[in-house]
């Protein structure tokens, strides 16, 4: 086979492919001559290195659902999925997915078919991969770890579809044409998992642990336990066992859905050893470790969390979404005044959940939190992923050299006409997002982007998995306190270590919290609340941001009413849009809608 350089390939493959694929005529084969071309199926299969653009088409997509641009109106940006739930504002309010989820105004009509499309044509993609392979010349131990690789990223978008909707058509290997009459039928919830499962299953048993060098970006085996470790995690999450969702056959509620389409009628608390034990697979291979790395400072609490997100290469990352070198989220993110804005605004609320250093909920009368000077001895991460009134930031010269570092002026004040980064003016909340930022980058410049790539599971997640996991089965043993603490102690906090005697609901709540604060802003709060079924708790909300007014003299903080968030119990999952609904009959619609 070809030596490819993967992470370079990967970006011009991608292009290159979907430009060629869209070119194709709609005549039953998917990649059917055209009068522009003469690549026709057998040629391109029959080329190790067309294979392998073909491939790396499949994996393009594979960061679609937690980007923080998906929801777009105009094309303009109005956030990702932390735009709709309780994280942060959409940057605008235009009728996207994120409003409608934030609004409780989501319906079969208005919502985004991108999971939908995205998912199947990917799948589809794989299916035509697998039955084409035999074509490609190249060594037999090349091609199967490539067949492994497919395989794993058609239950990775299996998987997007599972957490969107429940159970969804199965497909297997089969090729529809556009000649053929497809019959939609949803499989049940408990037979996606299964096929999910068994396919990381398969796939690892190929596929080398880890993936290094020329490969860094490829599926791995780690991979595959580490997706087959989520699945199971959100297989023995209450929404999906013994649920009844509005509509469905255990409610009173019109219009019955079988309940095993949406998750499993009858709930079994050994499902939870399952997921603990695909966690600690994970974790027992040794093949992961949390990252200590910070190659702009090494003394500063939790520069470990903050230096991992620039590292293209790092020891945390079990999958990742590849990128080349890109100033994607300083674009977004970064006040007016560096250049950027036009991503989503954190709410208060997250804010007020990363705790004090010491570890202690702001909420605990004994941790210190002095809340005229709210964002003093915080946990560290607060400051690595918001930006809020006074953040110190990079300053550049007119050459783009650091010189130093500068607040962020975000205050009320006689200059706020003056002042583009301003509450009300530049942000609708008072706060910016700092996560995964490179200090490094600038935005809109190419001359200084970041080398980062995008993760999508990192070992904090599994190990957050493992403990969730472990005491919903076992309660909070030694084990699950190591695993939450380790976490933790990487973030800076002094003490790190967790109250001693904890109850199993108590550490569920820390759990809970401490997956909130450490993966925030890379797509799980929208569905862990789900999953946990605390959403109309957490969703049905007043969202705040913070005004601070500094007279000159004196610096007052005031919360304030931005938007008013509803959830209906009919979103605890995505409706299938009406365009899909409306080809077949057999595609049955989600409970509530």
């Amino acid at each position: 086979m070809k030596k490819i350089y993967f992470q370079f390939f990967v970006l011009f493959a991608s292009f290159g492919f979907v430009l060629f694929v869209q070119s194709c005529k709609k005549s039953g084969s998917f990649l059917a001559e055209t009068s522009t071309t003469n690549l026709t199926q057998a040629t391109v299969f029959a080329d190790s290195s067309r294979t392998e653009g073909f491939l790396a088409n499949i994996y393009a997509s594979v960061g679609f659902s937690t980007s923080p641009t998906r929801f777009q109106a105009n094309l303009t940006v109005c956030g990702g999925l932390d735009a709709a739930s309780d994280e942060s504002e959409p940057s605008h309010t235009y009728a996207t997915d994120a409003s409608g989820f934030a609004t409780g105004t989501i319906n079969a009509g208005t919502v985004s078919n991108d999971p939908y499309n995205t998912c199947y044509t990917q799948i589809r993609a794989v299916n035509q991969l697998l039955a084409n392979i035999h074509l490609t010349k190249m060594l037999a131990s090349n091609k199967n770890q490539l067949v492994a690789e497919a395989r794993f990223l058609r239950a990775w978008y299996y998987f997007i579809l599972l957490e969107h909707y429940g159970g969804v058509p199965l497909v297997g290997d089969s090729l529809y044409t556009y000649a053929t009459p497809i019959s939609v039928k949803r499989s049940t919830y408990a037979a996606c998992v299964t096929y999910i499962t068994s396919e990381c299953d398969a796939a690892a048993t190929v596929l080398p642990l880890t993936q290094s060098g020329i490969n860094w970006g490829r599926a791995s085996g780690g991979a595959c336990m580490a997706l087959k470790a989520r699945v199971l995690l959100y297989a023995a999450s209450p929404l999906f066992n013994g649920t009844t969702l509005p509509g469905d056959a255990g409610s009173s509620s019109s219009g019955a859905v079988d309940p095993s389409l949406v998750g499993y009628p009858t709930a079994d608390p050994s499902r939870w050893q399952l997921a603990e034990n695909a966690a600690q697979a994970v974790i027992a291979s040794g093949a992961y470790t949390l990252n200590t790395v910070n190659t702009y400072q090494t003394t500063t609490p939790g520069y470990g969390f903050q230096g991992l997100f620039p590292q293209r290469v790092n020891t945390e990352y079990i999958f990742q979404l590849m990128r080349p070198s890109n100033n994607d989220l300083e674009n977004l993110f970064l006040p007016p005044s560096r250049s950027g804005a036009n991503g989503a605004f954190p709410y208060q609320g997250i804010v007020d959940a990363f705790p004090m250093s010491n570890g202690k909920l702001i909420s605990d009368p004994t941790s210190g939190y002095d809340p005229t000077n709210p964002y003093n001895n915080r946990d560290p991460r607060l400051n690595y992923s918001i930006i809020h009134d006074q953040t110190l930031l990079n300053v550049r010269t007119g050459n783009g050299m650091i010189n130093g570092q500068a607040p962020v002026n975000i205050y009320l004040g006689n200059n706020n006409n003056q002042n583009p980064d301003a509450v009300h003016q530049g942000t609708v909340t008072g706060y910016y997002c700092n996560k995964m930022l490179d200090p490094s980058a600038i935005a809109a410049s190419f001359a200084f982007p970041s080398n980062r790539c995008m993760p999508l599971i990192r070992y904090a997640e599994i190990l957050l998995d493992y403990a969730e996991a472990a005491n919903e089965y076992e309660g909070p043993t030694s084990n699950v306190y190591n695993a939450i603490q380790a976490v933790r102690q990487r973030a800076g906090l002094n003490p790190y270590q967790l109250p001693s005697g904890l109850s199993q609901a108590d550490m569920r709540t820390y759990i809970q919290n401490e997956r909130r604060i450490e993966l925030a802003f890379e797509g799980h709060r929208f569905f862990d609340v789900r999953r946990w079924k605390i959403a109309p708790q957490t969703e049905n909300i007043q969202a705040l941001g913070m005004e601070v007014d500094d007279n000159g003299s004196a610096v007052a903080y005031n919360e304030f009413n931005v938007t008013k968030h509803n959830f209906r119990p009919a979103m605890y999952l995505w409706p299938f849009p009406i365009s899909e609904t409306g080809k077949s009959a057999t595609l049955i619609q989600n409970p509530g809608y």
